[in-house]
């Protein structure tokens, strides 16, 4: 009894459970985000509003996430599988919401796709929550599947619940639902599946997409609407015009001035002329401040942290333990890269946030979310003998 006792004594003095690099890298993030957004939105350009207005609210947003985190991370992480799928259906619920009567944002060169209004939240978007949850998902249904992975009816089946995830996204936020099939993709090749499944797949599709951005340049479908946006960025990668002022050409100065040790902390300049500054390119006014070493040293966060939930990873037992980490180390660590690249104007422009860094309430609570997911499997794994797994199946 006493043991006890001091077992859930020793488990309220540490909430801080789980791997404690992931922990460090995480709080190391959330020091750059604040002061990051702080400089970004240090100066009125926001058409007078207060200046710190801003800051204040992604500073409360931190805050609630690295709660979330902490109390996400003292779960037995199995139980997210008995929740996911009840995620799955509000997903997808919000989702329909969105696109049906959700509000789109009108801001210039804004990558977001529709939102809704919630209470106390404010602005949210299902897309960032649908992330977290069809990975979560998908891991349960590799799992619980594992034996009839080499078929076809489980590939076709499995794949469905994807595809209906990132239909109902596509139309308005297509770089997140590349993000979400790319890494549900590499979820399902991990599983083991059939090579020649996941290969006529992905030829089919691929195909199918860009039939999709054909006949949507040249018809009015309300749907294919966007696919001339799409193939815009493209034109516009393709053939960048530097003396145009736009955010892509004004993110390049702002890396290029960086140079190696950047202009100082709070010295941006590009910052002040960018409507999304301290959001869709904040790692571009990093490497203005802080130049290619403040530039390398995040990329390095990143890469750490998703070295790290592979080393998790190889040591869960369980299955679903393994997959969650896996796709959701490779959800933050691939956001990171294609914010990073189009920052750098090595990539079309695509409106992805960089992760636990960038403002945005909705998508910094879910990726803390995705950390504190992370460290529930590792608490879990730590604790556990090397020799025994209490993983065997998964919770119905």
């Amino acid at each position: 009894m006493d043991s006890d006792k001091s077992n859930i004594t020793r488990k309220l003095l540490n909430p801080l459970k789980g791997d404690k690099v992931i922990w460090f890298i995480f709080l190391l993030l959330v020091v750059i985000s604040l002061v990051s957004v702080f400089s970004a939105t240090g100066y009125p350009y926001h058409g007078g509003s207060a200046p710190l207005k801003p800051f204040f609210k992604h500073t409360a947003f931190v805050l609630v996430s690295l709660i979330l985190a902490i109390l996400l991370s003292n779960f037995d992480y199995r139980r997210f599988s008995t929740a996911s799928w009840a995620g799955y259906l509000v997903s997808i619920l919000l989702l329909i919401i969105a696109l049906t009567i959700g509000s789109k944002d009108v801001e210039a060169g804004s990558g977001m796709g529709r939102w809704i209004k919630l209470p106390l939240i404010g602005r949210f978007q299902p897309s960032e929550l649908a992330k977290i949850v069809i990975i979560v998902y998908l891991a349960r249904m590799l799992t619980k599947e594992q034996k009839t992975l080499n078929t076809w009816p489980t590939m076709r089946n499995i794949m469905l619940y994807v595809l209906v995830i990132v239909a109902l996204i596509v139309r308005d936020n297509l770089s997140t639902s590349l993000i979400i099939f790319i890494v549900c993709f590499a979820m399902m090749r991990l599983a083991p599946i059939e090579v020649k499944y996941w290969r006529r797949t992905i030829l089919g599709l691929a195909a199918l997409g860009l039939l999709v951005i054909f006949i949507g340049e040249k018809s009015q479908i309300p749907f294919l609407a966007r696919a001339e946006t799409w193939s815009g960025r493209i034109d516009r990668w393709l053939n960048f015009d530097q003396d145009e002022l736009s955010q892509e050409s004004m993110a390049r100065m702002a890396v290029a001035s960086g140079k190696f040790f950047g202009a100082g902390v709070g010295s941006t300049v590009q910052a002040r002329l960018m409507t999304q500054a301290n959001s869709d390119m904040i790692y571009a006014i990093i490497v203005e401040e802080t130049g290619m070493f403040g530039g390398i040293l995040v990329f390095l966060l990143y890469l750490f942290l998703y070295i790290r939930c592979i080393r998790i990873a190889w040591r869960c037992k369980g299955s679903f333990g393994q997959l969650t980490v896996v796709g959701l180390g490779t959800l933050i660590f691939m956001q990171a890269g294609i914010h990073m690249c189009v920052s750098v104007g090595a990539l079309p422009v695509t409106g992805q946030t960089l992760p636990l860094i960038s403002s945005g309430g909705t998508a910094y609570l879910c990726m803390s979310m995705a950390i504190g997911i992370i460290q529930a499997v590792a608490y879990d794994t730590k604790i556990e003998a090397p020799h025994e797994s209490r993983e065997t199946t998964v919770e119905d």
